[in-house]
């Protein structure tokens, strides 16, 4: 990922700033006064023995100071996600260096927060570090400060966290980035888990984490993805304190790709399915969607996955008017509760005229076949006109949501980031990322 460079202390800053207002304050004063009696406008030192006319004292260098803050010297017990925080004043210059007891130096970058030096990988478990903090001032003298550290012992208690997406999936334009942990997180240890999962983008995309449920995080961009965008993401979790007495299981990364800007727009009103490429109409498709007494929802909705071929059976549904076994083609799901955009055969006179199915949005085989090739997971559909509203959590559905909405749901307040400078040295990561089938609930509709 790409590496932020140090911030500037604030401390370096403020001094420069409060000594160049004190000169420009003191110099109005003395120019005032020089000019009522002889006109002089050159500012005038006292000499060093209180003479008038004497040179300008030359201002002493300031010199920098650092220290640690953590882990402490001589900490036991230390979170193998150990980051190296510290505190550093009047330096032009600070530099950082972790090593393991055997002198190994460990690679590692600010976090883009600027608030901690971070390992690239998490720590080993047991094992003695010792982290040199190093900062040169004005004056071209380095300060430093250490401190050695040693990690805790493995942890019995450990969350996992793992991704939907598949390394190198190529996803629709709408596709959201979907996180796991293997139990709830509490709210007090939300902020410092979703710190650890960071996203870069290629080109750069304003985006934020939000908590879906106390056990599934989602990061989207604040308007679509733009097509190609490359996407890079580190979890940064082994051994990360999660609440409980449970720890991070391990590190992990994510990489994905954009594919094509194809967006589907369905309207009621007119029956039909406008299908856009580059916000260019390519194709128009008759539909028929829910019955009056089973419509179909309104909103934003993502495909969530495709089947070829699949089952609907709602054979344990309450309502005997509602059970059927059907076989259908070129399903793709849109909720957890059961809708899909499929091939229809049997509703194809009424598709472009009236509602007739269980909720879903019945095409014709030719054209479900049509979409089947060209959507991916995580092409949008907006379902408008319908007497029914998307009930959020019912499938993917971060995008029916507005961004002021959205940024709601995470857990470290959401602050606008300035577009960073490219770094033509980083990389993407290519580890591997766990890969869990969405868990499907609710019944189909045909």
């Amino acid at each position: 990922m790409p590496t932020p460079d140090l911030p500037t202390p604030m401390s370096m800053t403020r001094r420069r700033a409060l000594t160049a207002l004190g000169l420009a304050g003191a110099g109005v004063a003395g120019v005032a006064g020089l000019a009522a009696c002889s006109g002089d406008k050159s500012p005038v030192w006292n000499g060093a023995n209180g003479d008038d006319g004497g040179d300008k004292p030359a201002e002493t260098p300031p010199k920098a100071t650092v220290s640690i803050t953590g882990p402490a010297a001589d900490a036991k017990d230390v979170p193998a996600s150990a980051e190296i925080v510290f505190a550093a004043t009047e330096a032009v210059d600070t530099t950082v260096s972790l090593k393991d007891a055997a002198g190994a130096e460990v690679k590692g970058a600010m976090h883009p927060d600027g608030k901690g030096w971070l390992p690239e990988k998490s720590l080993a478990f047991g094992t003695a570090y010792t982290a040199t903090v190093t900062s040169t001032g004005d004056d071209g003298k380095a300060v430093t400060a250490t401190s050695t550290f040693t990690t805790m012992a493995k942890p019995t208690k450990l969350v996992g966290i793992s991704s939907f997406l598949a390394d190198n999936a190529v996803v629709g334009v709408g596709m959201v980035l979907i996180f796991r942990t293997s139990r709830d997180i509490a709210k007090a240890d939300r902020a410092a888990v979703q710190r650890r999962l960071m996203v870069a983008t290629e080109p750069f995309q304003e985006g934020i984490w939000t908590w879906y449920t106390a056990r599934e995080l989602h990061w989207r961009p604040k308007e679509f993805w733009q097509p190609g965008t490359k996407i890079d993401v580190s979890v940064r979790a082994g051994g990360l304190p999660m609440g409980g007495g449970y720890y991070g299981r391990r590190d992990s990364t994510l990489v994905c790709k954009v594919g094509s800007d194809l967006r589907l727009v369905v309207d009621d009103k007119t029956h039909k399915m406008s299908v856009y490429k580059d916000g260019k109409v390519i194709k128009t498709i008759p539909v028929s969607l829910g019955r009056p007494t089973m419509p179909s929802s309104s909103g934003t909705m993502i495909i969530m996955e495709k089947k070829r071929n699949t089952v609907f059976d709602t054979m344990d549904a309450p309502n005997p008017a509602n059970r059927y076994r059907t076989p259908v083609e070129y399903a793709q799901r849109m909720t957890w509760g059961g809708e899909f955009i499929h091939a229809a055969p049997w509703s194809t006179q009424h598709q472009g005229r009236r509602n007739v199915s269980h909720g879903c949005v019945n095409v014709s085989m030719a054209n479900a076949a049509w979409l089947f090739t060209n959507t991916l997971i995580g092409t949008p559909i907006t379902t408008k006109a319908t007497p029914r509203r998307l009930e959020y959590g019912n499938g993917w559905t971060d995008w029916d949501k507005t961004w002021e909405q959205y940024v709601k749901g995470s857990a470290i307040p959401y602050v606008a980031p300035a577009e960073p400078t490219p770094d033509p040295s980083a990389s993407p990561s290519t580890g591997p990322s766990g890969t869990p089938s969405p868990s499907v609930s609710g019944t189909p509709s045909a």
